[in-house]
């Protein structure tokens, strides 16, 4: 794992909300908005972008956690910027914090942690579920 970081380094990522990024479930559309699971998952990714540049070829990161405090909601076509800041790290473990914001409307903040471990390790620890 290279220690490229420290606390307080910053990365972001844009993302315009789409029809397939809405509260949908089995039942439906549930609210035509960015849902909170889809926003989960651009959050997790801005904060894995420190990730992608830490780990050697034979290593990659786990996710640990993610908490979501939604603030506000964002509509189809909207813009949102994710802005993700290392908040820890220790060993091979990255903790960072975000924001998402359409302008300067806050959307969404939260944390998210990360492990880099070795690929055959990960492989391992999948391989021991399969009954």
């Amino acid at each position: 794992m290279k220690n490229l970081f420290k606390v307080g380094d910053k990365k972001t990522f844009s993302k315009i909300v789409s029809q397939a990024d809405t509260a949908n479930f089995d039942s439906g559309q549930v609210h035509p908005v960015y849902a909170t699971f889809a926003l989960g998952r651009d959050a997790e990714w801005c904060c894995r972008l420190f990730v992608l540049e830490m780990k050697e070829e034979d290593e990659e990161g786990i996710g640990t956690f993610l908490t979501i405090e939604h603030q506000s909601p964002s509509l189809v076509n909207n813009q949102v910027i994710f802005t993700a800041a290392v908040e820890r790290l220790t060993k091979n473990e990255i903790i960072c914090s975000y924001e998402a914001k359409v302008g300067e409307r806050l959307i969404a903040i939260g944390k998210q942690g990360q492990k880099i471990l070795k690929k055959e390790k990960i492989n391992q620890i999948f391989n021991s579920l399969i009954v």
